[in-house]
């Protein structure tokens, strides 16, 4: 017997019944977020510093924007982010 064979749920199943699926896709989501727009600070050669000006904000609250573990983030500091940048928005509500 093969001592890889799969014995139950996927790990999607078993973050639904332990009842934190959501919260768990939440945060994947705001640290592919997160490692998106550092990316894109690099590639336009931008400083944290620069990015607040360009979005009208503080520093702090860039640190905030690129911290992958704050899900707090706004869609109003999503859109100063996506602006700031050259960029858009796209959010699509998917079936569940």
């Amino acid at each position: 017997m093969n001592k890889r064979t799969h014995r139950g749920s996927n790990l999607r199943d078993f973050l639904k019944e332990e009842g934190v699926l959501a919260e768990v896709e939440e945060r994947a989501m705001k640290q592919a977020l997160a490692l998106q727009l550092v990316q894109l600070l690099k590639e336009n050669a931008l400083t944290k510093a620069e990015m607040a000006v360009r979005m009208k904000t503080s520093r702090a609250a860039v640190d905030r924007l690129l911290d992958a573990s704050n899900t707090s983030v706004t869609l109003a500091t999503l859109g100063k982010a996506a602006r700031a940048l050259g960029r858009t928005i796209r959010i699509e509500l998917a079936p569940a």
